[in-house]
């Protein structure tokens, strides 16, 4: 009887452990997806709480504009250079691939200089041009969010004389 009463009680206390196992077991893979929908929540967020990385800098004869866009439009509007600097555009894309106009990428466009940088999504691209001649030239993005004629995805570069 004695012997039948410890089986017993090693019984239920393997029960127990069992459960035990299995509510930590729970608890990981609860606490895992949670993870997982923070991390992807955050991917998505990132670019709407990024600090603004725009400004324009000068070293030498290189102007740097660092520009932004996003579907309510770019960050700089304008833009200011000398005839004769070489002027180095770098565009960021803050919008995601999921976006259905223009599928997150964005455009930096001066059709009077030749200018043409496109950024995919969540990144940057860069290009240089020389402003030769002075002039007030617009730039835009026609890739989304109403192309030219949207008034946020438009600006202007004026390059002054000498």
């Amino acid at each position: 009887m004695a012997s039948s009463l410890a089986r017993r009680r090693e019984q239920q206390q393997r029960a127990a452990r069992s459960r035990q196992i299995q509510q930590i077991a729970r608890l990981v893979a609860f606490g895992a997806i949670v993870l997982l929908v923070l991390l992807v929540a955050a991917n998505f967020l990132a670019p709407v709480f990024a600090p603004k990385a725009s400004g324009i800098t000068q070293s030498g004869n290189v102007r740097t504009v660092n520009i932004q866009a996003a579907m309510d439009g770019f960050d700089l509007t304008e833009i200011r250079a000398r005839v004769g600097e070489t002027v180095r555009v770098n565009l960021r894309s803050l919008d995601n691939e999921h976006h259905t106009d223009g599928a997150g990428k964005h455009q930096f466009a001066i059709d009077e200089l030749g200018v043409n940088i496109i950024a995919d999504p969540l990144s940057v691209n860069s290009g240089t041009f020389v402003a030769t001649k002075a002039g007030t030239y617009p730039f835009y993005c026609d890739i989304c969010c109403g192309g030219k004629a949207n008034p946020t995805m438009n600006g202007k570069l004026i390059v002054e004389g000498a």
